[in-house]
């Protein structure tokens, strides 16, 4: 064999390609590559203004406009909008508000007794304590007053309408009306706001879409 015979005839020159294949993915050899298309709508701007950004945790569908978000680092709100009380201030205010109730329920249980007719007379007292309180008081009870916390309609952030608060009474103190089952539901009730997000409602603020902010 001549040593002048060109290259890709008799033996081949490279020995990792032995029959002479154009080798794939090196630079120069094969059609180039396209890369993949982009995604539909990708680079797309959309229409009009972009809503602000939702607050730190929360979906933006589910924030009032009205209510100040709480920041990633628990910062100080903007001014002239109100925040959502604590779990343990409204925990407190309803402390507060048992034991404003203690006593007429304990004479109704003496007099009566524990009975289902006795459990029924303890609810519409609660019940008569709670609605009196929120329409005469501008949504607040004794202990709402004592830790400066009030109910506030979920869409505009001032005071519910009548039916609202009777509803929230209602689901709030009623279910004591009902032997064991009832104080049952309370308690349940009470504590759905340590894992309601983002608004941290109880059953009841959720039936009569309420929420419970703190007073500046």
């Amino acid at each position: 064999m001549s040593a002048n015979e060109p290259s890709g005839h008799g033996y081949p020159t490279d020995p990792q390609n032995p029959y002479g294949q154009p080798p794939q993915g090196r630079p120069g050899y094969g059609p180039p590559q396209q890369p993949p298309p982009p995604p539909p709508g990708y680079g797309q701007q959309p229409y009009g203004t972009p809503p602000p950004p939702p607050p730190y945790g929360a979906p933006q569908a589910a924030w009032p406009n009205w209510l100040a978000a709480p920041g990633p680092y628990g910062g100080a709100p903007a001014p002239g909008t109100r925040t959502l009380a604590s779990a343990g201030d409204r925990f407190l205010a309803r402390l507060i508000d048992t034991g404003v109730l203690l006593v007429p329920s304990l004479l109704i249980f003496m007099v009566i007794g524990p009975t289902l007719f006795g459990y029924f007379v303890v609810g519409l007292i609660n019940f008569g304590y709670e609605i009196a309180m929120l329409l005469t008081q501008g949504g607040q009870t004794v202990g709402k007053k004592a830790m400066k916390t009030r109910v506030v309609d979920l869409g505009h952030g001032g005071r519910p309408v009548d039916a609202s608060l009777w509803i929230r009474a209602a689901v709030h103190s009623l279910p004591f009306a009902v032997y064991c089952i009832g104080a049952l539901f309370w308690v349940v009730n009470v504590l759905w706001q340590l894992w309601d997000k983002p608004l941290q409602q109880c059953l009841h603020d959720k039936a009569a879409k309420t929420l419970v902010v703190k007073e500046a």
